[in-house]
């Protein structure tokens, strides 16, 4: 369902009928790597490569190689964020936003970063992280099982927020409040990264699990209102063409 940025059912006046909705639609997924990409697990290689390529550019890395060249680059040409760019961040701890049953946490994140906390409302998903993580459940510094509409991040503590197909479960209200959270919960020079899917215009509404795709016009109007600035944005390549479209967003405080 398509719907335009005036009608856009993104401002739910029965929030917890909202949330109450997707919570119920995930609880009759399966904990597997099939049932969190909706059928398209064979695109979770080619997904992780990508995220690994961006992500890696903004980390202080031992025996890096040099980063791309400007003309391989998508950056905003301010003063500020150019700035902010050649401050690489140390990979410490890293949060997994939606992280279902850790295939991110698993294939991106901790092969980066020293800890990784998760963030998953499904108790069933946070469970069943436990054993596909196996071993590497050790460097999980903690399992959150809550939604992110409600969830705090600690303050100060992470390097990296990584936000992943979670977004469109949030109304436009609680996007903006809870990346002003995680604003609080960086480190010094600390990160937000966000992939999600876009629609070309407007935002879509999927009625049967309680979310919305929302435009790159949309989503950057978003990151604005929560006094963030856009340091790099990608577009994700070599996705099935019946699939949406998905952009990688590296993000900071303005302040």
């Amino acid at each position: 369902m398509a719907c335009t940025d005036a009608d856009a059912p993104t401002e739910m006046h029965d929030r917890g009928s909202w949330y109450g909705h997707a919570a119920d639609y995930w609880k009759n997924i399966p904990a597997t790597v099939n049932g969190m990409l909706g059928g398209y697990a064979h695109i979770s290689t080619t997904d992780i490569t990508h995220s690994k390529r961006f992500l890696e550019r903004f980390l202080e890395l031992p025996d890096k190689l040099e980063e791309k060249s400007p003309k391989q680059r998508r950056i905003n040409p301010t003063d500020a964020v150019e700035n902010s760019l050649t401050l690489k961040i140390k990979p410490s701890v890293a949060l997994d936003c939606g992280a279902g049953i850790g295939r991110v946490t698993k294939n991106l994140l901790l092969p980066l970063f020293e800890t990784v906390d998760i963030v998953e409302q499904n108790p069933d998903f946070v469970e069943k992280a436990k054993d596909f993580l196996a071993e590497k459940k050790d460097r999980v510094g903690h399992f959150y099982c809550q939604g992110l509409q409600d969830f705090e991040p600690e303050s100060g503590r992470y390097s990296v927020i990584w936000c992943q197909w979670v977004l469109g479960h949030l109304t436009d209200e609680d996007f903006v409040e809870f990346f002003k959270r995680c604003q609080l919960g960086l480190s010094p020079n600390g990160l937000i990264c966000v992939k999600e899917n876009i629609t070309k215009t407007g935002v879509d509404l999927d009625s049967q699990d309680s979310s919305v795709t929302r435009s790159d016009k949309k989503l950057k109007e978003l990151f604005s209102k929560s006094s963030l600035i856009l340091l790099e944005e990608e577009v994700q390549k070599k996705f099935p063409r019946e699939l949406y479209g998905v952009k990688m967003y590296a993000l900071k405080p303005a302040i």
